[in-house]
């Protein structure tokens, strides 16, 4: 190869600057020609469509392009002239003049060969599944909304905090977390209760895996106003559904003087604002994905887009509900939670709209959340998304250290853990709300894939902790 610089397979792709040479280095995805010309499709993970090399036959002959190890998933660079394309589907094409492989792919042996393969395969080689259509859409996809997520706050005025992964406290109360601990997992040191003896690890007291930011991003926002933190978060929940995960990302903002209609405003703006993101810049990725696997991905997202959310208590969902001539596998009365069934009720046929349920009874909601006026309802707020269901989760949360602490001895949360949460009611309170977003369930419904474990990279879910 000469000093030619590399450039990417997309950039190439928008070139009108023709008849020229150039040099690109990616992956074959295809192979196929006669005894006169072969044609290679490259592509380097720089957007979702190839380009094709065209190779004479008479430079390259096909069997020595096999001999070479020019076949699916190969690793290669061509160099070549970049020209207007005589054949449908690409404007430019490349004319071959030299090509190198660096890593050949045993078509004997490479799993992914030329043909459909089950998403249920792909989880079992989740390192080689990125190399796909799908998951480098998603993954492209998974990147866009990142960027989008961050360039929203900053833009809106946020600070980003980092939070702790590993804590002492269980935010939400569930106690379905992972412990970290240094001690021996044979011969722990044990109190006189016969118990382990967490003073003597590494924290000198029990800690886990975290499964919120949210309590740690209060404590900034009651400093610097308005605040986000966007990291892993992990529930030792024994679930196997599409839609858990045991490691998962969270977005979680918390800002200093909203109360719940601002909080709502906010979930809103931002949610519209992502999808809006993801429809201008990932394109091609949400094409691929509409044509494949869910046809009414792309309306669906512009009708979240172009309409309002609707807004309405839990109270007054429970008798829309309870009036429904469908029947739900889990009866609905006050005070029950509501399961998927119901929300994807309210979301796909009631309200045909995307819903926000807010004001929900006190007892199925976590210890932090503001108080109602009559004593049995919170400002809690579920932002519902078709095919989603719940796709956030927030509240206004408790100023009054009176309530606060009312409400933690009546849910058997210990204030010891917490003396520092504590600490941000005692001395200059201020009301305060925010939510979390579930990353995955974001790219969930932004893919329109099917299963949570086809969102993230390599998923970890019971039994599961490959790659």
């Amino acid at each position: 190869m000469s000093d030619l610089r590399k450039t990417s397979v997309q950039e190439l792709l928008r070139s009108t600057d023709l008849d020229r040479e150039v040099l690109v280095k990616g992956w074959v995805r295809t192979r196929r020609g006669n005894k006169y010309v072969q044609f290679i499709a490259v592509n380097d993970g720089s957007g979702f469509n190839s380009i094709q090399v065209v190779a004479n036959a008479e430079q390259f002959p096909e069997e020595q392009l096999k001999a070479d190890g020019v076949e699916n998933g190969a690793a290669i660079a061509v160099r070549g002239r970049l020209v207007a394309s005589q054949g449908k589907g690409q404007s430019v094409e490349i004319q071959a003049e030299e090509i190198t492989v660096y890593g050949s792919a045993d078509p004997t042996t490479y799993p992914l060969q030329k043909k459909g393969h089950s998403l249920e395969f792909l989880r079992e080689i989740a390192h080689l599944r990125p190399r796909t259509n799908t998951f480098g859409a998603v993954l492209r996809i998974r990147h866009a909304m990142s960027f989008a997520i961050h360039k929203y706050f900053n833009d809106h005025g946020y600070f980003y905090i980092h939070t702790p992964i590993i804590t002492g406290s269980d935010a939400e109360g569930a106690g379905q977390m992972f412990r970290v601990t240094t001690l021996s997992d044979t011969k722990p040191p044990l109190s006189e209760a016969g118990e382990v003896d967490y003073t003597a690890d590494f924290f000198g007291k029990a800690t886990n895996l975290t499964v919120s930011g949210q309590l740690e991003g209060e404590v900034a926002a009651m400093a610097l106003g308005k605040v986000y933190t966007f990291g892993p978060t992990f529930r030792a929940e024994n679930s196997n559904t599409a839609r858990h995960l045991a490691e998962f990302w969270m977005i979680e903002p918390e800002v200093a003087f909203h109360d719940l209609q601002d909080n709502m405003d906010l979930a809103e703006d931002f949610l519209r604002s992502l999808v809006r993101y993801a429809l201008e810049h990932c394109p091609d990725d949400l094409q691929f994905l509409n044509d494949q696997y869910d046809k009414e991905l792309l309306s669906r997202l512009q009708f979240v887009v172009d309409n309002e959310f609707k807004r309405l208590t839990y109270t007054e969902a429970v008798e829309i509900l309870k009036s429904a001539k469908q029947k739900f596998e889990f009866p609905v009365d006050w005070g029950t939670d509501l399961q998927s069934e119901h929300e994807r009720y309210l979301v796909e046929k009631h309200f045909r709209k995307p819903v926000i349920l807010t004001n929900y009874p006190k007892d199925i909601k976590a210890f932090y959340m503001k108080l109602d006026e009559d004593g049995r309802t919170v400002q809690a707020m579920d932002v519902l998304f078709p095919g989603i269901g719940e796709i956030i989760g927030g509240s206004a949360r408790e100023d009054s250290m009176q309530k606060l602490t009312q409400r933690m001895q009546e849910m058997h949360v210990p204030e010891e853990d917490l003396w520092w949460y504590l600490d941000t009611r005692r001395y200059g309170s201020a009301p305060h709300a925010g939510f979390g977003l579930g990353f995955e369930r974001l790219i969930l419904f932004i893919t329109g894939m099917a299963n949570i474990r086809d969102v993230i990279p390599f998923p970890r879910f019971p039994k599961s902790a490959e790659f």
